[in-house]
């Protein structure tokens, strides 16, 4: 599937009335021990940057999270204890991360769970960060309407993007960065302007041990997200 559309990215306003000439996505996906921010924590983290027309940079690290990986996560992830025992405490890659995601959307598939654990990390290091947040989960059902599932593996599949390291940070976030530019090349800036302007999803932590996991979104559609 290609799509061609040259429109290029349009300056928008955030809650806090602050204006960006063009639109910086950070597209981020993150790897935990569970499903909730205050009790687990993040064992790799991956950040794709884009413009609004293509990706121009990146960042990938393992997390040491300070407690035992669960059996069925390792399983799913491929990352061990012994993978993130001489990793990086968040903290200490805190200050690279809140760089790279100031001043920008930040995206992710199924954005709330990946933020809620971002923004709780970096409050703990110091850091008062927030940003717009898009999802890309409900970009592509208004973009790609139709499909049967909206999961990145059944989305991904569809729309012709190969995976490389399913349920690791770095292949999924890469594959959601597709998505966001398949998106833009086919429906412009349009959409992502309706979606930011539009009612947050209901906050609801997702852990990522889920076979099934729905959402509901600011209108009430089931989202689904594996």
């Amino acid at each position: 599937m290609s799509y061609k559309n040259k429109e290029k990215p349009l300056a928008i306003i955030d809650k806090k009335m602050r204006t960006w000439s063009l639109m910086e996505f950070a597209i981020v996906d993150i790897e935990t021990t569970g499903g909730m921010p205050h009790t687990h924590g993040i064992t790799e983290i991956a950040i794709v940057m884009h413009n609004g027309v293509e990706v121009t940079g990146k960042y990938v690290t393992l997390v040491n999270p300070r407690q035992k990986i669960p059996p069925f996560i390792v399983n799913m992830t491929g990352i061990s204890d012994e993978m993130v025992a001489q990793a990086p405490l968040f903290e200490e890659v805190a200050p690279q991360i809140y760089n790279l995601l100031k001043d920008r959307i930040f995206v992710a598939h199924n954005a709330s769970f990946d933020y809620s654990f971002v923004r709780y990390l970096l409050g703990k290091s110091g850091y008062d960060w927030s940003a717009p947040k898009l999802c890309t989960i409900r970009l592509s059902k208004k973009v790609f309407p139709g499909l049967e599932k909206y999961g990145l593996g059944s989305l991904t599949r569809d729309l012709g993007i190969r995976i490389e390291g399913r349920h690791r940070a770095w292949g999924d976030a890469q594959a959601t960065a597709e998505v966001l530019t398949m998106a833009i090349e086919k429906e412009g800036m349009a959409p992502i302007h309706y979606l930011l302007a539009k009612k947050e999803v209901r906050k609801k932590v997702v852990p990522p041990s889920a076979d099934t996991i729905e959402e509901e979104n600011s209108d009430g559609d089931k989202i689904d997200l594996i």
